[in-house]
Protein backbone atom coordinates (compact mmCIF):
# COMPACT_ATOMS: atom_id res chain seq x y z
CA UNK A 1 0.00 0.00 0.00
CA UNK A 2 1.26 3.46 -0.84
CA UNK A 3 1.81 5.97 2.01
CA UNK A 4 -0.60 8.41 0.32
CA UNK A 5 -3.47 5.91 0.32
CA UNK A 6 -6.56 7.32 2.04
CA UNK A 7 -5.61 11.02 1.91
CA UNK A 8 -8.28 13.65 1.29
CA UNK A 9 -7.83 17.20 0.08
CA UNK A 10 -8.49 19.64 2.97
CA UNK A 11 -9.95 22.14 0.49
CA UNK A 12 -12.44 20.10 -1.56
CA UNK A 13 -12.36 16.60 0.02
CA UNK A 14 -11.29 14.95 -3.21
CA UNK A 15 -8.63 12.25 -2.98
CA UNK A 16 -5.02 13.45 -2.64
CA UNK A 17 -2.29 11.60 -4.47
CA UNK A 18 1.48 11.84 -4.31
CA UNK A 19 2.95 13.25 -7.50
CA UNK A 20 6.68 12.90 -8.01
CA UNK A 21 8.17 15.63 -10.18
CA UNK A 22 11.70 15.12 -11.58
CA UNK A 23 13.92 17.99 -10.50
CA UNK A 24 11.18 19.50 -8.34
CA UNK A 25 9.71 18.80 -4.88
CA UNK A 26 7.17 16.00 -4.55
CA UNK A 27 3.60 17.22 -4.54
CA UNK A 28 0.27 16.11 -3.08
CA UNK A 29 -2.49 17.02 -5.48
CA UNK A 30 -6.17 16.34 -6.16
CA UNK A 31 -8.20 16.24 -9.39
CA UNK A 32 -9.62 19.69 -8.62
CA UNK A 33 -6.16 21.19 -8.94
CA UNK A 34 -5.33 21.88 -5.30
CA UNK A 35 -1.68 21.10 -4.59
CA UNK A 36 0.76 21.03 -1.69
CA UNK A 37 4.49 20.86 -2.35
CA UNK A 38 6.81 19.00 -0.03
CA UNK A 39 9.16 21.04 2.13
CA UNK A 40 12.83 20.31 1.58
CA UNK A 41 12.80 18.14 4.73
CA UNK A 42 10.16 15.87 3.17
CA UNK A 43 6.95 16.80 5.01
CA UNK A 44 3.82 18.45 3.58
CA UNK A 45 2.14 21.46 5.21
CA UNK A 46 -1.59 21.11 4.59
CA UNK A 47 -2.28 24.14 6.80
CA UNK A 48 -0.70 26.47 4.24
CA UNK A 49 -3.05 29.41 3.81
CA UNK A 50 -5.32 28.23 6.64
CA UNK A 51 -3.18 28.78 9.71
CA UNK A 52 -4.27 27.70 13.17
CA UNK A 53 -5.11 29.22 16.54
CA UNK A 54 -2.81 26.81 18.35
CA UNK A 55 0.90 27.28 19.00
CA UNK A 56 3.22 24.69 17.50
CA UNK A 57 6.09 23.11 19.40
CA UNK A 58 9.16 25.14 18.45
CA UNK A 59 12.57 24.03 17.22
CA UNK A 60 14.15 23.95 20.71
CA UNK A 61 11.28 21.93 22.18
CA UNK A 62 11.39 19.40 19.37
CA UNK A 63 15.18 19.09 19.51
CA UNK A 64 14.97 18.44 23.26
CA UNK A 65 12.32 15.78 22.71
CA UNK A 66 14.30 14.05 19.98
CA UNK A 67 17.44 13.94 22.11
CA UNK A 68 15.59 12.66 25.20
CA UNK A 69 13.61 9.98 23.38
CA UNK A 70 16.51 8.82 21.22
CA UNK A 71 18.48 8.24 24.43
CA UNK A 72 15.94 5.50 25.24
CA UNK A 73 14.43 6.94 28.41
CA UNK A 74 10.88 6.05 27.33
CA UNK A 75 11.75 2.85 25.49
CA UNK A 76 9.52 0.78 27.79
CA UNK A 77 6.49 2.80 26.71
CA UNK A 78 7.39 2.37 23.04
CA UNK A 79 7.75 -1.39 23.54
CA UNK A 80 4.33 -1.62 25.21
CA UNK A 81 2.73 0.24 22.31
CA UNK A 82 4.52 -1.98 19.81
CA UNK A 83 3.21 -5.13 21.47
CA UNK A 84 -0.36 -3.85 21.49
CA UNK A 85 -0.21 -2.72 17.86
CA UNK A 86 1.31 -6.04 16.81
CA UNK A 87 -1.50 -7.94 18.51
CA UNK A 88 -4.18 -5.71 16.99
CA UNK A 89 -2.73 -6.12 13.49
CA UNK A 90 -2.16 -9.88 13.60
CA UNK A 91 -3.14 -11.31 10.23
CA UNK A 92 -3.15 -7.97 8.38
CA UNK A 93 -1.14 -8.12 5.15
CA UNK A 94 -0.76 -4.38 4.56
CA UNK A 95 -1.52 -2.61 7.85
CA UNK A 96 -2.18 1.09 7.77
CA UNK A 97 -1.32 3.22 10.83
CA UNK A 98 -2.24 6.79 11.71
CA UNK A 99 -0.19 8.65 14.32
CA UNK A 100 -2.37 11.58 15.36
CA UNK A 101 -0.01 13.95 17.15
CA UNK A 102 3.13 12.14 16.06
CA UNK A 103 5.76 14.56 17.31
CA UNK A 104 9.17 13.46 16.08
CA UNK A 105 7.81 10.06 15.00
CA UNK A 106 9.75 8.19 17.70
CA UNK A 107 6.84 6.02 18.86
CA UNK A 108 5.57 5.47 15.32
CA UNK A 109 8.98 4.20 14.25
CA UNK A 110 9.10 1.77 17.19
CA UNK A 111 5.58 0.51 16.49
CA UNK A 112 6.30 -0.05 12.80
CA UNK A 113 9.48 -1.93 13.61
CA UNK A 114 7.55 -4.17 16.01
CA UNK A 115 5.28 -5.43 13.23
CA UNK A 116 6.20 -8.77 11.59
CA UNK A 117 5.59 -7.43 8.09
CA UNK A 118 7.33 -4.09 8.66
CA UNK A 119 8.07 -3.54 4.96
CA UNK A 120 4.39 -3.93 3.99
CA UNK A 121 3.05 -1.49 6.59
CA UNK A 122 2.55 2.20 5.89
CA UNK A 123 1.67 5.21 8.01
CA UNK A 124 0.56 8.81 8.10
CA UNK A 125 1.94 11.13 10.79
CA UNK A 126 -0.03 14.25 11.72
CA UNK A 127 1.22 17.06 13.93
CA UNK A 128 0.77 20.81 14.13
CA UNK A 129 4.53 21.39 14.46
CA UNK A 130 6.57 21.81 11.31
CA UNK A 131 9.73 21.16 13.33
CA UNK A 132 8.38 17.81 14.51
CA UNK A 133 7.25 16.79 11.02
CA UNK A 134 10.75 17.37 9.67
CA UNK A 135 11.84 14.46 11.83
CA UNK A 136 8.74 12.29 11.39
CA UNK A 137 9.20 12.48 7.62
CA UNK A 138 12.32 10.33 8.06
CA UNK A 139 10.35 7.38 9.46
CA UNK A 140 10.25 4.66 6.75
CA UNK A 141 6.99 4.17 4.82
CA UNK A 142 5.50 7.29 6.43
CA UNK A 143 3.91 10.43 5.02
CA UNK A 144 4.30 13.37 7.42
CA UNK A 145 1.63 16.08 7.28
CA UNK A 146 1.34 19.34 9.23
CA UNK A 147 -2.26 19.50 10.43
CA UNK A 148 -4.42 20.66 13.33
CA UNK A 149 -6.02 17.63 15.03
CA UNK A 150 -9.03 19.66 16.12
CA UNK A 151 -10.07 20.13 12.51
CA UNK A 152 -11.63 17.59 10.18
CA UNK A 153 -8.75 15.28 9.33
CA UNK A 154 -7.50 15.29 5.71
CA UNK A 155 -8.18 11.55 5.48
CA UNK A 156 -10.78 9.31 3.87
CA UNK A 157 -13.38 7.41 5.90
CA UNK A 158 -12.36 3.96 7.19
CA UNK A 159 -8.80 4.16 5.86
CA UNK A 160 -6.66 3.10 8.87
CA UNK A 161 -6.36 -0.04 11.00
CA UNK A 162 -4.56 1.33 14.07
CA UNK A 163 -4.42 4.87 15.44
CA UNK A 164 -1.78 6.17 17.86
CA UNK A 165 -2.60 9.22 19.98
CA UNK A 166 0.24 9.96 22.38
CA UNK A 167 0.12 13.07 24.61
CA UNK A 168 -2.02 14.79 21.97
CA UNK A 169 -5.59 16.09 21.51
CA UNK A 170 -8.32 13.43 21.35
CA UNK A 171 -10.64 14.18 18.43
CA UNK A 172 -12.82 11.12 19.00
CA UNK A 173 -15.39 11.84 16.30
CA UNK A 174 -12.74 12.17 13.61
CA UNK A 175 -10.72 9.24 14.95
CA UNK A 176 -13.79 7.00 14.69
CA UNK A 177 -14.46 8.21 11.15
CA UNK A 178 -11.02 7.42 9.75
CA UNK A 179 -10.56 4.05 11.50
CA UNK A 180 -11.90 0.94 9.83
CA UNK A 181 -14.73 -0.90 11.66
CA UNK A 182 -13.21 -2.76 14.59
CA UNK A 183 -9.97 -0.77 14.35
CA UNK A 184 -7.82 -0.02 17.39
CA UNK A 185 -6.91 3.34 18.92
CA UNK A 186 -4.03 3.44 21.42
CA UNK A 187 -4.23 6.58 23.56
CA UNK A 188 -1.39 7.49 25.93
CA UNK A 189 -1.72 10.04 28.72
CA UNK A 190 0.36 10.75 31.84
CA UNK A 191 -0.77 9.33 35.17
CA UNK A 192 -1.37 11.83 38.02
CA UNK A 193 2.02 10.99 39.58
CA UNK A 194 3.97 11.45 36.34
CA UNK A 195 7.33 13.16 37.06
CA UNK A 196 5.95 14.37 40.39
CA UNK A 197 9.35 14.28 42.15
CA UNK A 198 10.75 16.90 39.81
CA UNK A 199 7.67 18.92 38.96
CA UNK A 200 8.57 21.97 41.06
CA UNK A 201 12.23 22.13 40.07
CA UNK A 202 11.49 21.58 36.38
CA UNK A 203 8.46 23.89 36.23
CA UNK A 204 6.17 21.15 34.93
CA UNK A 205 2.43 21.50 34.53
CA UNK A 206 0.06 19.60 36.83
CA UNK A 207 -1.69 16.42 35.64
CA UNK A 208 -5.48 16.37 35.98
CA UNK A 209 -6.54 13.60 38.40
CA UNK A 210 -9.54 12.57 36.24
CA UNK A 211 -7.63 12.36 32.96
CA UNK A 212 -8.59 8.73 32.21
CA UNK A 213 -12.31 9.48 32.43
CA UNK A 214 -11.77 12.58 30.32
CA UNK A 215 -10.16 10.51 27.58
CA UNK A 216 -13.09 8.07 27.51
CA UNK A 217 -15.52 10.99 27.24
CA UNK A 218 -13.52 12.70 24.49
CA UNK A 219 -13.31 9.52 22.40
CA UNK A 220 -17.11 9.50 22.31
CA UNK A 221 -19.71 6.94 21.31
CA UNK A 222 -17.65 5.70 18.38
CA UNK A 223 -15.32 3.75 20.66
CA UNK A 224 -15.42 1.18 23.44
CA UNK A 225 -12.60 1.01 25.99
CA UNK A 226 -11.10 -2.45 25.55
CA UNK A 227 -8.10 -2.47 27.92
CA UNK A 228 -5.96 -0.27 30.13
CA UNK A 229 -2.27 -0.60 30.96
CA UNK A 230 0.01 1.42 33.19
CA UNK A 231 3.71 1.86 32.42
CA UNK A 232 6.04 3.22 35.10
CA UNK A 233 9.67 4.01 34.31
CA UNK A 234 12.21 4.92 37.02
CA UNK A 235 14.68 7.45 35.65
CA UNK A 236 18.07 8.69 36.79
CA UNK A 237 18.75 11.91 34.91
CA UNK A 238 21.74 14.21 34.78
CA UNK A 239 21.16 17.94 34.38
CA UNK A 240 21.26 17.78 30.57
CA UNK A 241 18.60 15.05 30.36
CA UNK A 242 16.48 16.78 33.02
CA UNK A 243 16.64 19.99 30.97
CA UNK A 244 15.46 18.11 27.87
CA UNK A 245 12.65 16.47 29.81
CA UNK A 246 11.31 19.83 30.96
CA UNK A 247 11.71 21.58 27.60
CA UNK A 248 10.20 18.84 25.43
CA UNK A 249 6.67 18.97 26.86
CA UNK A 250 3.92 21.58 27.26
CA UNK A 251 5.95 23.44 29.89
CA UNK A 252 8.53 24.19 27.20
CA UNK A 253 6.20 26.85 25.78
CA UNK A 254 6.67 29.08 28.83
CA UNK A 255 9.94 28.03 30.51
CA UNK A 256 12.97 30.32 30.39
CA UNK A 257 15.79 27.97 29.23
CA UNK A 258 18.61 29.86 30.95
CA UNK A 259 16.71 30.13 34.20
CA UNK A 260 15.98 26.39 34.08
CA UNK A 261 19.65 25.58 33.44
CA UNK A 262 20.56 27.71 36.45
CA UNK A 263 18.11 25.91 38.73
CA UNK A 264 19.41 22.53 37.59
CA UNK A 265 23.02 23.58 38.11
CA UNK A 266 22.22 24.71 41.66
CA UNK A 267 20.44 21.39 42.35
CA UNK A 268 23.65 19.56 41.49
CA UNK A 269 23.11 15.81 41.86
CA UNK A 270 21.42 13.44 39.45
CA UNK A 271 17.63 13.55 39.57
CA UNK A 272 15.65 10.45 40.57
CA UNK A 273 12.23 10.68 38.97
CA UNK A 274 9.42 8.36 37.86
CA UNK A 275 7.64 8.61 34.52
CA UNK A 276 4.13 7.16 34.73
CA UNK A 277 1.82 6.58 31.76
CA UNK A 278 -1.58 5.12 31.03
CA UNK A 279 -2.28 3.34 27.75
CA UNK A 280 -5.99 3.11 26.95
CA UNK A 281 -6.85 0.72 24.14
CA UNK A 282 -10.10 1.54 22.38
CA UNK A 283 -11.99 -0.50 19.79
CA UNK A 284 -13.87 1.32 17.07
CA UNK A 285 -17.54 0.32 17.27
CA UNK A 286 -18.62 -1.54 14.18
Amino acid sequence: MNPDEGLRCPVCREGLRLQQQPGRPDRLGCDAGHAFDAAKQGYFNLLAGKGTNFKEDGAQMVAARASFLDAGHYESLAEALGLRARKALRGYEEPRILDAGAGTGYYLRQVLQALPGFSSASAVALDISRYAMRRAAKVPNTLALVWDLWRELPLEDESFDVLLNIFSPHNGKEFARVLRPGGTALVVTPLPGHLAEGAELLGLLAIAPDKAAGVVASMGDGFTLNATEEVRIPLVLDSAAAFELAMMGPAGHHLDPEELRGRLADAGNAMLITAAFRIQEFRQNQ
